[in-house]
């Protein structure tokens, strides 16, 4: 049988190995295999350098990475702020230290009652304080309380007290305004009546100067009546010098009563801005002797008081706006700066716009002991709210501000030439810069206002140059 030989179809692919080279026909065959896989590799690798994904092509169409930092131009109103911490305060403190007259035999003066506590509120009228068993008594008033006031006397401080009188129903009667008439002897003693004490005498005398006066004309009129009687040639000119007599008696008794009545020592009196006013502290107790401040009561609509460093005094003057920030309880308001300092306070010292009376001392910045600057009172549109009395709270002054809206760049942006100018670097957004000569304005928390000189441009979201990106510093 003939035999049939069946090879691959590779084996008769491979050509004849070279006479004497020693190497068979399927040991060529792997060494071909091994080529061919090696020029495939090479393809490929040259393959990858030409053909692209969509994303890679786009990433790499990109312009290179910014070595700057940037920021947008702006274009709004631009505020220049100084923040300050402030206090909480009454428009009036009022140390009450009252001093008590007497003579020269009296003794040192007591404190016999404390009808009040610290945080209470006080009302109009009412007593605070019981000295040697005489009333220290609240009234509402500005001016302040220098001298006893008496029947007879005239001024400013007795239409105030007038005014108080009034207001707490006590009418006056037909005293003219600021003269302290029979009217106004009446109302205090009504008042004193209302409170439960009786009034202290104008006059010293018990009474005798009064007395003494009706004796005189009671004298006068029987000495006229035996005048009227009398007959013979010297009975008219005895009659009228009796009338003359009559007459004087009359005008001293008249004076006489127009100087006595109650009076109003200045003591017992404590005149308080406006109501309910409130007791801040009470140093004194019962049973101890008054030695100078017993209690210390505010008054008066709240306001801020804070105090300014000497960099910040030349960016703040009066009639500026203020926003006021409680982060106790996120109340705002608005306020004007109503005072500024002229003159620095030391620590421990004290500065203040108030008044000082005999019954009652203004006090300067109530609360703020022991700091130092510039005294800065904000007085706001609408009354706060009572709770905020005695609160640390925010202040933020606006300084300045730019009228209407106005292109506002980074203050890191701006670079000084050597020339003088003032320049911003714009980048395009092909990575291309661009500087642009500008003028300065006003600047505030960070940002200054500027606007380009000339023909140059610049327009609002253009990236301006703000500093130079270094490694590991940026996005």
């Amino acid at each position: 049988m003939e035999r049939i030989e069946v090879l691959e179809e590779s084996d008769r692919e491979v050509p004849e190995a070279a006479p004497g080279s020693g190497v068979s026909r399927r040991g060529r065959w792997a060494a071909i295999v091994a080529g061919a896989a090696a020029l495939l590799a090479v393809g490929g690798m040259l393959a990858a350098t030409v053909i692209k994904s969509p994303a890679q092509a786009a990433a790499e169409a990109r312009p290179p990475e910014r070595t700057v930092l940037t920021s947008p131009v702006e274009y709004r109103v631009l505020t220049s702020s100084v923040i300050v911490r402030g206090q909480v305060v009454a428009g009036q403190s009022v140390d009450v230290a009252p001093q008590m007259s007497g003579g020269a035999d009296a003794a040192t003066p007591v404190v016999t009652k404390l009808p009040v506590k610290q945080g209470a509120n006080v009302k109009a009228g009412q007593v605070v304080l019981e000295v040697s068993g005489r009333p220290v008594f609240a009234l509402p008033g500005k001016v302040p309380m220098y001298r006893d006031l008496k029947p007879g006397a005239k001024g400013s401080d007795v239409r105030q007290l007038q005014r108080a009188l009034r207001d707490l129903g006590h009418g006056t009667g037909s005293d003219a305004d600021g003269t302290f008439g029979a009217g106004t002897k009446t109302a205090l003693n009504s008042l004193y009546a209302a409170i439960g004490y009786d009034p202290l005498p104008a006059l010293d005398d018990g009474g005798e100067g009064v007395k003494a006066a009706q004796q005189a004309v009671t004298q006068a009129k029987r000495a006229v009546a035996e005048a009227e009687a009398a007959d013979g040639a010297d009975a008219e000119r005895n009659l009228g010098y009796a009338r003359e007599d009559l007459h004087r008696a009359r005008a001293d008794l008249a004076e006489a009563k127009a100087a006595a009545g109650p009076r109003l020592p200045a003591g017992e009196v404590v005149f308080l801005q406006g109501f309910p006013a409130r007791v801040d502290s009470v140093a004194g107790r019962v049973g101890g002797p008054v030695d100078g401040t017993v209690m210390t009561v505010s008054a008066g609509r709240l306001q801020v008081r804070a105090y300014l460093q000497e960099h910040q005094k030349g960016l703040v003057h009066k009639g500026q706006r203020v926003r006021i920030y409680s982060e106790v309880t996120g109340a705002e308001a608005r306020a004007t700066v109503g005072y500024l300092a002229e003159s620095f306070t030391a620590p421990g010292g004290g500065e203040g716009d108030g008044q000082s009376g005999s019954a009652g001392e203004q006090s300067g910045a109530s609360g703020q002991q022991g700091q130092s600057g510039y005294l800065l009172r904000a007085d706001p549109d609408r009354p706060l709210d009572p709770k905020l009395a005695g609160q640390d709270v925010r202040l933020t002054i606006e300084a300045a501000r730019t009228d209407g809206k106005a292109l506002v760049v980074p203050i890191t942006a701006l670079t000084a030439g050597a020339d003088g100018r003032t320049t911003v670097t714009v980048v395009e957004a092909d990575g291309r810069q661009r500087r642009v000569e500008v003028r300065t304005g006003t600047a505030g928390d960070g940002f200054v206002a500027v606007e380009p000189v000339g023909s140059a441009r610049l327009a609002e979201s253009e990236q301006v140059v703000t500093g130079v990106k270094r490694e590991g510093i940026g996005p």
